[in-house]
């Protein structure tokens, strides 16, 4: 079976499904990172794991989050029903950039994981609030998005995502 291809700029919402499957796959890499220093300590592997983690996160993953609040939330935020959902999401946004800040030093400089359960514990946190976000974005507000937004407002927001990333449309 062939694999299935990236969803492109000209399908928004499934490209942020995707970017989804990307952020868990990065959340199970920082999770073995964890396991491995732990068990050997924070060796090349080790450095090569954070480094990729760290990228991530830096690019794509702040990068996601634009899209979703400079562009997605604001054109889902006249429809009163999503309010609520909006609020939680964009604070879980917050919660995760403080996680980020504190990993991000640990991730740059893996030898400076002197204190391994705090990393641990960051690690934990981090995974399990992007998890729950995600399955709720996906569960919710994605669903939503396709109902309400028009192609000419997914083009827009197209458009936006793929100047973000330097891409012309």
């Amino acid at each position: 079976m062939l694999p299935v291809p990236a969803p492109g700029f000209d399908q928004p919402l499934a490209l942020l499904r995707a970017c989804h499957e990307r952020i868990l796959r990065q959340c199970a890499t920082l999770a073995k990172l964890a396991l491995h220093v732990r068990a050997e300590g924070p060796g090349p592997e080790a450095h090569r794991a954070a480094a990729e983690v760290y990228r991530y996160f830096s690019t794509a993953g702040q990068h996601h989050h634009e899209d979703e609040e400079q562009d997605l939330f604001p054109r889902l935020r006249a429809h009163a029903d999503l309010a609520g959902l909006l609020t939680v999401l964009a604070g879980e946004h917050r919660r995760m950039e403080v996680l980020w800040q504190q990993l991000a030093p640990m991730l740059r400089e893996p030898d400076s994981m002197l204190n391994l359960a705090v990393f641990e514990k960051l690690v934990a946190e981090f995974n399990a609030l992007y998890a729950a976000h995600i399955e709720r974005e996906n569960r919710e507000l994605l669903p939503r998005a396709e109902q309400l937004l028009s192609e000419d407002v997914l083009r827009e927001l197209a458009a936006r995502m793929a100047a973000r990333r330097g891409v012309t449309l």
